[in-house]
This record gives structure tokens, C-alpha cells and sequence, in this order.
């Protein structure tokens, strides 16, 4: 039986309130990227999102981003390395002190996007995972897309995990679509699990503009604040256990 994980972005609360149905996703997801003070989410969340990982058998996965909650790390900031680095390693440790068993990391939002690009800001992200995983006495795997960030990761001695996204549209080249721009988000439950098992089952998905595109992923993502979110996880589950693929964690 094919195995594929499952992972969603929460514990993202800001200024109190959650941007996602936290209880509900954590229901039908593997992994959890939980914001861990950089874009959002405090101490009080950090907890919380670890008692429903217990509850619910969920792999819990840091989240750091850039520092920059007024705009919830989704705006490209360029500090320095070893700036970069303490914070990433910072949000990490906060993670772990409210009680995770933090099973590997995923940057956020701008900073996912830039350290595929920028070869300083991947090595920073890189040396921060590997100063939390020294102080683990084991290698975190980092989640994301190809680029800088598995070239830095790889040379930390890391490994390098690639996951697939089924609500975001993809470009001719492999790349996310910006947010805002046509095509960027998928919100038909549908649509989205028949991606789902075409990503577990064929390693590929359709470009904005029909082209298809090798995604080949340990890991596929809904994002908790999507319209439709557990809707969509409950579809993709179902459809992925009607092509006989397994949800489990990969880490």
C-alpha cells in the first residue's frame, strides 16, 4: 500500500483569535506546522497544538518564518544570516519548550519562497535546524519545495523532505502562483482530493496553464486558513483511501 502524509498549517493564532478550525483539521491530518511565534501563534497556542497532537497521533512540525507578525510572514524581508538564524532557531526552541516533539521544520509563507532562491537565507535556515538538531542529538528533516533550501540542507548534513501542495495553483516551472494572483488557491473539495490522488499515486500535478508537472512528494498540504479547508482534508482523505494510499506521518 502507498503511504503519502498529510499536513496542514496551524496554531496560527493572532492577537487571540485562530485563523484556522484547529480541533477539526488536526482530526484528519498526519503533521502539523505549528506557527511558533515568528508570524504568529504564542506560548498559550503552542501548548494547545501540542495537547491536540497527542490527542489526535499528529506529527508536530516547527513553522518558523521571519519575524513580522503585522504582516503574518508573508512579505519577503532579507535580515542578516546570522540574524536569520538565531530567529529561526528561537522560534524552534520556543516550540520545543512549550512541550513538542518536534519532528522536523517547514518555514512559512515569504521565507519558504525565498530560501528556494537566496542562497544565504536557505544556509541561515539550514544552520538554525542544524543547532536544534545537535542540541536533539538527531537530524530534523526540513519540508519543502527544491531549490537553495535543499542544497543548503543537504550540505547541514540534514535531510531534505519535498511535499506537493493541493489547494495553492502551481506555474509552468514548478513554483507556487502568488497569492492574489489568478489561479493562486483551488477551493472545489473535489477538485482537490482527485489532486491529491493524482500527486500519491503519479507524482504529478496540472500547471495553471495545463502543463504537467513532476511534484514527486512525501508530503502533501492543505492550508489550515484556506476557504473550505476541512472540507477539502475530509474529501482527501476519503479519495485517497478509495485509490488505496495510507495517511501516515513521514517523519
Amino acid at each position: 500500500m502507498r503511504t503519502i502524509d498529510l499536513n496542514a498549517d496551524l496554531g496560527e493564532t493572532v492577537d487571540g483569535v485562530p485563523t484556522a478550525d484547529d480541533e477539526a483539521m488536526f482530526a484528519v491530518i498526519s503533521s502539523a506546522n505549528v506557527a511558533c511565534g515568528g508570524h504568529a501563534g504564542d506560548a498559550a497556542s503552542m501548548r494547545e497544538a501540542v495537547e491536540r497532537a497527542e490527542r489526535h497521533g499528529v506529527a508536530i512540525g516547527a513553522h518558523p518564518s521571519y519575524a513580522d507578525r503585522a504582516n503574518v510572514g508573508r512579505v519577503r524581508h532579507d535580515p542578516p544570516p546570522a540574524q536569520l538564524r538565531a530567529s529561526v532557531r528561537g522560534q524552534l526552541e520556543a516550540l520545543r519548550a512549550a512541550g513538542a516533539d518536534v519532528r522536523y521544520v517547514k518555514p512559512h509563507g515569504a521565507l519558504y519562497h525565498a530560501v528556494t532562491v537566496s542562497p544565504e537565507q536557505a544556509d541561515a535556515v539550514a544552520a538554525a535546524v542544524a543547532d536544534v538538531s545537535a542540541a536533539l542529538g538527531r537530524a530534523l528533516p526540513v519540508l519543502g519545495l527544491d531549490g537553495e533550501i535543499a542544497r543548503a540542507v543537504a550540505a547541514a548534513g540534514l535531510p531534505f523532505r519535498r511535499e506537493a501542495f493541493l489547494d495553492r495553483g502551481y506555474t509552468p516551472t514548478g513554483a507556487l502562483v502568488p497569492r492574489g494572483q489568478p489561479g493562486d488557491l483551488l477551493e472545489d473539495p473535489d477538485a482537490v482530493a482527485a489532486r491529491a490522488v493524482r500527486l500519491a499515486v503519479d507524482g504529478v500535478v496540472d500547471a495553471v496553464d495545463g502543463t504537467v508537472v513532476d511534484a514527486d512528494a512525501v508530503s502533501l498540504c492543505v492550508h489550515g486558513d484556506t476557504p473550505q479547508a476541512v472540507a477539502m482534508a475530509v474529501a482527501v482523505r476519503r479519495a485517497l483511501a478509495s485509490a488505496g494510499v495510507r495517511v501516515a506521518a513521514a517523519w
